[in-house]
């Protein structure tokens, strides 16, 4: 994409697999397992791109609603797509975090997450954000606890500073999927400037193609931050 700006953090709300699983006559957990299988091609394509850092929302605190057999399919494709993708992370320099809160996770998958994050620690090139138990509000309460703790004072800048998502900063644009027109509860601090993008597409027929088109958009507005 030859004279187009291109966003440094960008976020996706992965949002589609249900009703795309629906629509051909499966169950949710088979739009699940394409929908996994799609991030790999974005995460490639979109550092190829030469975005720097991706936060990617794979799992809300408020999804633990859903029904139980969703959630456990879900928590047995975060579990593998760590496991495969780890050795893809490392030998391309990409450092892995996961964001979110941990408690409610079960031990085995906590495990592979530091696992991930221990084996790319000391990759430079790329960052790549998986929300997982994340909320935008509880991300805020942490911050500020934290900064309670350390008797530090409450300032714009000292909770940016403690968000999940302080090492590569704000998002410059936020993309969801699956025709829905809301941020759902992500990157609500970070994102109080970010550009938006909304598409119909459901999450797993997002490709390359749909992903350019999102920065290709970004690329064409004017990002003015209040001034004139």
């Amino acid at each position: 994409m030859e004279n187009i700006k291109i966003p440094s953090h960008v976020g996706i709300i992965m949002d589609g697999n249900g009703r795309w699983a629906e629509k051909r006559g499966k169950n949710r957990s088979y739009g699940h397992k394409q929908g996994s299988a799609n991030v790999d091609a974005i995460v490639t394509h979109a550092f190829e791109s030469g975005v720097k850092s991706l936060t990617l929302y794979a799992f809300s605190c408020e999804n633990w609603a859903r029904p139980k057999e969703e959630v456990d399919e879900l928590m047995k494709l975060l579990k593998i797509y760590f496991k495969k993708f780890i050795k893809k992370v490392v030998n391309n320099d990409v450092r892995l975090r996961v964001i979110g809160g941990r408690e409610e996770l079960k031990p085995d998958l906590i495990k592979v997450i530091e696992d991930g994050e221990n084996a790319t620690k000391d990759n430079k090139k790329n960052n790549l954000n998986i929300a997982i138990n994340y909320g935008g509000r509880q991300e805020v309460v942490r911050a500020v606890n934290k900064l309670i703790e350390q008797n530090q004072p409450i300032t714009d800048q000292n909770i940016s500073k403690n968000l999940d998502t302080a090492h590569c900063g704000d998002p410059d644009l936020i993309i969801r999927t699956g025709g829905e027109y809301r941020v759902s509860n992500f990157l609500l601090y970070q994102g109080a400037y970010s550009e938006l993008y909304f598409t119909d597409v459901l999450w797993p027929d997002f490709n390359e193609v749909e992903f350019d088109k999102a920065i290709q958009s970004f690329g064409q507005r004017k990002r003015r931050f209040g001034k004139v």
